[in-house]
Order: C-alpha cells, then structure tokens, then sequence
C-alpha cells in the first residue's frame, strides 16, 4: 500500500505532536480523500484536522464488552478462527466477503479497528503485501498463522521461487493454522486455553475428514482428465494432496495480470491436453477465461472459491463449505457431469 502526505506534503499545524497512529491515520484518511478527488483546503485549521482525525480514527473510545477481539486479515481467517475461539473472544475480519486480499488498501476504519484489537492474525507467505507498514506503529500482537506449513514454491512469471501464499487450500495445511491460533489465543487468554485446545482439536477432525472427502472425490477422476486450468495460480496445494495437475494464467492476483502471453500459453495447454472444462476465481473477472474457452472449446467449469468466503446466504460461507464446493465443481467439471448435479 502506497501512502501520501497531508496536501501540500506538509503536516498542518500541530499535527507533530500527535501519537504516531494518529498521524498515520490522518495520512490515510487525505490519501482516501485524494482518491475520491475531495480537496482539502491547503489552510486548513487545527479545529478541521482534529475533525477528520476523530471520523478517520474513531477517537480513542475501546471496543467495549469483556471479550478479547481477534482481527484477521481476511474471511477464510476469521472462520477459522471463530470456531477454534468459540464464544470466548470476539473475531473480526478486516477484509469482507467477496474482497480480493492480494492488493487490498486498507481504510483509516481498518486503522481504527486495528488499534482496537487485542490480536492480529495474518497469514503470512507473503499473502498480504499491506499487512507489513499497516501494523507498523500499532502497538497489538500478531501472529502469522501460516507458520510450520510445508510451502510450495511457485515456479513460474516474476515470483518463481517465492512460496505460493495460498497454503489454506489444503486442509491439512489449515490444521497448522488451527495449532498456531490455539497457541496464540491461550498466550492472549490463558485462562480459557483449555477451551481453545479442545475447540481446535475437534476443527481438526473436522478439516480431516473434508480433506479425506476431497481427495477421495478427485483421485475418480482419469488420468487424462486430471488437469485444474484457473485464473491465478492459488491451488497448488490442492492440486498437490489430491495429485491433480496445476495450470494458470497468471501466477498471483497482482495488477499486472492475464498478459496476452499468459493467455496464450493457456490456450495452447488446454488445445494440446484436451482438458475439458476450466475455472476462475471469484475475485478476480473471468474475461481471460473466457477467452481460452472461446478459443479452445473448453467448457467454463464455474467459479472457484480461495481468497474469500461468500456471504451468509451464499455457496461457500465458511471455510468447509468453500473445500466442499470447490472440489465438487473441479470433480463434476472435469468428469463431464452437469454442474450442480447430485452427487
């Protein structure tokens, strides 16, 4: 996330003065303003940048109740998280349904609810590229989640050799993410560790056994018809527990995305391999999808979920419907079956 300073790149009077996340926020309330193309008065007052300071930054009220609160970086996070803090701590997402966490800006609303927190959990693997400078000058703990996973490289565009950040498309993987919450809210309240041990131990078989059902579902598939072609390149892990083959257009959502090279290279592989059906993302548009199925033949298999959750009354509104849908619609699709057919 890039920042800019106050108009006329130079802080109003008697701003130097104020707590650092006051003024950070104040630098991302003018950049938000910039974006909506407000003007802000270059002699501007100290009684107007208090003002926007308090609606920014909400003031320094708390959260108020007599649960912790744990903010997470996005929605597949806070579910999981939610069923290992149970009723005990209060979990937030920063991101919303349907947010594409990649290159996400966050709000001077985010700073406030940040600077309320009483932990941060992200996921770390390089997911978040604004999660570094916005908990910078927060004085709330974080815990990276992703911690222990067995990565897997990417190996391919600009990131070959980064690790693939999208480690929660493996259930397995999420068992850690279970294990480092555990730990990190006992450390956040000791007294209700044991309620956080035995909530994670039950998550975890249930993680299991969605993993067991999602890798016996796709191992039917044949040999030939084995091939997952999506948007970005976000189910390794995935497509590694359940041996299936990874292709993408692009490697990871960035702003330079669905080159015409990628597509092409897309084009070809699923020409040469006859796959019969790709995918996309829900956060991301499926035009360059569309433009291999255009040119291929391939059927649209449908809309995958990885980065977000849906809402409440959508298909994937917690992280085990999102495994359950995305490997149904990978296993209906490739093995030619209607789409939302019965299993």
């Amino acid at each position: 996330m890039t920042t800019s300073t106050l108009p006329g790149d130079q802080a109003p009077p008697r701003i130097f003065g104020m707590p650092k996340l006051l003024f950070r926020c104040a630098k991302v309330a003018a950049r938000t303003l910039a974006l909506r193309q407000a003007r802000f008065r270059a002699g501007a007052g100290a009684a107007v940048v208090l003002s926007l300071l308090l609606t920014a930054c909400g003031g320094a009220s708390g959260n108020g109740g007599d649960k912790k609160v744990v903010l997470t970086t996005f929605t597949v996070l806070a579910d999981v998280a939610r069923n290992v803090a149970g009723d005990k701590l209060t979990v937030e997402s920063i991101t919303k349904a349907g947010a594409e966490i990649h290159g996400y800006e966050p709000t001077p609303g985010d700073i406030r609810k940040a600077s309320k927190a009483d932990l941060i959990l992200d996921n770390g693997l390089n997911l978040e590229a604004w999660f570094g400078q916005f908990v910078e000058g927060l004085n709330v703990p974080h815990a990276v989640v992703s911690d222990g996973v067995q990565v897997v490289s990417i190996n391919e565009d600009s990131y070959q050799g980064k690790p693939n950040p999208h480690a929660w498309m493996s259930p397995v993987n999420v068992q850690i993410y279970v294990d480092n919450m555990v730990k990190a809210f006992s450390d956040l309240d000791p007294d209700n560790a044991g309620v956080f041990k035995a909530n994670g131990a039950a998550y975890k078989a249930e993680l299991q056994a969605v993993q067991d059902q999602m890798v016996s579902s796709l191992s039917g598939l044949p040999e030939n018809q084995r091939a997952l072609v999506t948007c970005e390149g976000a189910f390794s892990y995935l497509a590694r527990d359940a041996g299936l083959k990874e292709v993408y257009i692009w490697a990871v959502n960035a702003e330079q995305q669905a080159t015409p090279q990628q597509i092409t290279r897309a084009i070809e592989y699923v020409r040469a391999n006859k796959v019969p059906a790709v995918f996309c993302e829900s956060t991301v548009s499926d035009a360059p999808m569309q433009q291999v199925v255009g040119a291929t033949g391939a059927k649209f298999g449908g809309t995958l979920y990885v980065d977000s959750l849906s809402e409440t009354d959508g298909p994937v509104p917690t992280y085990l419907d999102l495994i359950r849908h995305d490997a149904d619609l990978i296993t209906k699709s490739l093995a030619g079956a209607p789409t939302g057919a019965a299993s």
